[in-house]
């Protein structure tokens, strides 16, 4: 009778074992959906700042095109124009009294 025992106890300890050991498993998964959301969530942030970042690219390539079209406008061509940068443009008679004619 005594080996019955003995073996029940065997047996009881080698569940409880197992019971621990499939508890701290429970813990340890949950700690990896842990991780795992939070990584997912990181993604889903990064892959709106790249969307953001695409979009604000193409802005300014938008931008820097339309940008080059206006200065364009401004380049002279070697020849022509009034001369160089930092030359005055020449001077407007003023507005004052009426000439008289002779």
């Amino acid at each position: 009778m005594q080996n019955v025992v003995d073996s029940v106890q065997r047996v009881s300890s080698v569940i409880e074992e197992i019971s621990q050991a499939s508890r701290e498993q429970t813990d340890g998964i949950e700690q990896i959906n842990q991780a795992v959301a939070q990584m997912d969530q990181g993604t889903q942030q990064n892959a709106a700042l790249v969307e953001e970042a695409t979009a604000a690219a193409a802005a300014l390539q938008h931008q820097a095109h339309d940008l080059q079209q206006v200065v364009a406008a401004f380049q002279l061509q070697a020849g022509h124009g009034g001369g160089g940068v930092g030359q005055a443009a020449p001077a407007l008679p003023a507005a004052g009294a009426p000439r008289q004619l002779r």
